[in-house]
């Protein structure tokens, strides 16, 4: 759950001689969920494009977290102090007082 993967195609110049069409593999990541990036590893395209894209992802993720994290801490912090009042239901019947018990009482 907390992982991120990518799915890179790499030897991107090669578009006659490859194994897997660039549809197939994009078709593949977005039915599992992952980042696609062709590359190509002999002139470095797209390889640090690809690394960013995870860590721009990463901080996107932890961005989220933390904010949700301040979030639930204000409404929290909001609670302190404060009087909850509860109400009994309308057909609850109320208590009487006690009387005090004594020694005369008839």
């Amino acid at each position: 759950m907390n992982v991120l993967t990518i799915l890179v195609g790499n030897k991107s110049d090669l578009k006659d001689s490859r194994e897997v069409p660039t549809s197939e593999g994009k078709a593949l990541a977005q039915a599992q969920g992952l980042f696609f990036m062709e590359t190509l590893a002999l002139d470095s395209s797209n390889v640090a494009a690809a690394f960013q894209t995870i860590v721009k992802e990463i901080y996107n993720i932890l961005s989220r977290k933390v904010m949700m994290s301040h979030e639930s801490k204000k409404q929290d912090a909001a609670l302190d102090g404060k009087a909850i009042v509860l109400q009994a239901e309308e057909n609850q019947q109320p208590e009487t007082e006690a009387k005090p018990a004594g020694c005369c009482s008839s």
